[in-house]
Parts: structure tokens; C-alpha cells; sequence
């Protein structure tokens, strides 16, 4: 079993988000005191909405300037913007919104692009246009399938190394369409840390870990964080029933 930099095992999910949320305002916090305006990648999920919960409940008392962080997400629906699909609807309502965030940079949804393609050319576009060479933190959860962002096993995105974002077409997670970071953008970052929690998950993240496997078959295995500015970190917050396996 390969581990990793980091592995946090913890009760439950509630103990992750709170875990999460603590570290993170630290990470900001931290970051803003060396001068630095942090771009962040979020993530969605019913374990995304807990967190974003603990960190807005941590706000007030961080001393982060919230209009100096850039937040982006890994992956989006490609949907109506006000649809519950769309992680940035959960995210702006108990998080971003509270906190008085200010660069938010959602995926374009169905009212903005006239198709998915659009969609990732648009995003690809506006984060190249950004001027950040690197995030400072990506967050990402994991499907029972081993999925990433929307990169599924099988599916030809896991293989795409000359795009920042590409389309997803059926999906076999509803809707059918997204776009997601690839590989190669995902991995330009100082730090990842992946939020797993649930025994079914468990397969996954064992495979995830193993010594040998297939990135096609566990797409997690291909987050790899390759920063421009040093050595990756890499950090598996994990509730009991979701490491039950290693």
C-alpha cells in the first residue's frame, strides 16, 4: 500500500468537515499573510455543504479578506444556473455568499454557453485568462468508482493532457453533461486534499492507494500534484467506514 503524505482518518463525517474547515482557514490565512491571493478549487457534494458550513461558521474570527480569494470549482453540471445540480449553488448560498466572497468563477451554465463544449472552451478560457500559473488548493471528493471531479473509469477525458477543461457527455452519474478540469490542470496545484466519507466507498479508496492499479479503472490514482512553485502536497481525509479497508 502506497501512502500517502498525508492520511487523516477521523469518525465520522461531521469530524471531517470540521477537520477540513479548521485546516483550511489556516491554509488561507496563512497564505494571505505572505502576500498572496490563493486560488482554490472546490468540490461539491453532501460532504462540500458540511464543510462550507464549518469554514462560514469560522469566518468571522479567521482575519481572511474573502474578496482576495479566487475559488473555481474541479468540475460543474452543465445545467439551468439555478438549478440543485450545480455544486456553485450550494456553495454560494451557505459559504461563499456568507463570507462576502467576491471572485467566484463558475462554470458556464446552460444560460450561458449554448452547449457543453461551449461550456469547457468558456471555463478553459477564463482560467487561462486568470494569470495564476498554479492553485494553491484543490479539493476533491471520490465516487464509489473511483471517479475525480467528473473524469469516470473508461471514459477518454482520463486521457487528456493538451486541455484545461473538457466536456462530459453520459455521465453515469445524472445529469449526463459536465465539465471537468483534466489531469494536467487538477495537478498544477500546491496541495490536494481529497474528503471521502461512507463504507462504499471503502473499495475505492483502497484501489486508490494500492501499490499497483489503473488510473482508467480508478481515476483517482491520476491526482498527482505537480506545482510550479515546489513539491505537491497531498492529503486523504477519510471517515472510519470509508477506511476500512487499508
Amino acid at each position: 500500500m502506497t501512502v500517502p503524505l498525508e492520511l487523516k482518518v477521523l469518525a465520522d463525517p461531521a469530524e471531517v468537515a470540521a477537520t477540513v474547515a479548521e485546516r483550511f482557514v489556516q491554509r488561507i490565512a496563512a497564505a494571505q499573510a505572505r502576500g498572496e491571493e490563493p486560488h482554490v478549487a472546490l468540490t461539491g457534494g453532501t460532504i462540500a455543504h458540511t464543510l462550507h458550513q464549518q469554514i462560514a461558521l469560522r469566518a468571522p474570527e479567521s482575519g481572511i479578506d474573502w474578496t482576495r480569494v479566487v475559488f473555481w470549482w474541479g468540475d460543474e453540471r452543465y445545467a439551468a444556473p439555478d438549478s440543485t445540480d450545480r455544486n456553485a449553488l450550494d456553495a454560494r448560498e451557505v459559504f461563499l455568499e456568507v463570507v462576502g466572497a467576491t471572485q467566484v468563477h463558475e462554470v458556464p451554465s446552460t444560460q450561458d454557453a449554448p452547449d457543453v463544449e461551449a461550456a469547457a472552451t468558456a471555463y478553459s478560457d477564463l482560467l487561462r485568462g486568470a494569470g495564476a500559473e498554479e492553485f494553491d488548493l484543490v479539493m476533491l471528493g471520490m465516487g464509489p468508482d473511483g471517479h475525480v471531479a467528473s473524469l469516470f473509469p473508461g471514459f477518454p477525458q482520463v486521457d487528456v493532457d493538451d486541455r484545461i477543461a473538457v466536456p462530459v457527455t453520459g455521465s453515469p452519474k445524472p445529469p449526463p453533461e459536465r465539465v471537468s478540469l483534466t489531469f494536467p490542470a487538477l495537478n498544477r496545484t500546491r496541495a490536494v486534499w481529497f474528503l471521502v466519507t461512507g463504507d462504499g466507498k471503502a473499495d475505492a479508496v483502497w484501489r486508490a492507494l494500492a501499490d499497483d492499479g489503473d488510473v482508467h479503472d480508478t481515476p483517482a490514482r491520476g491526482i498527482r500534484p505537480a506545482p510550479v512553485s515546489g513539491a505537491g502536497e497531498t492529503v486523504w481525509f477519510l471517515d472510519a467506514p470509508a477506511a476500512s479497508k487499508l
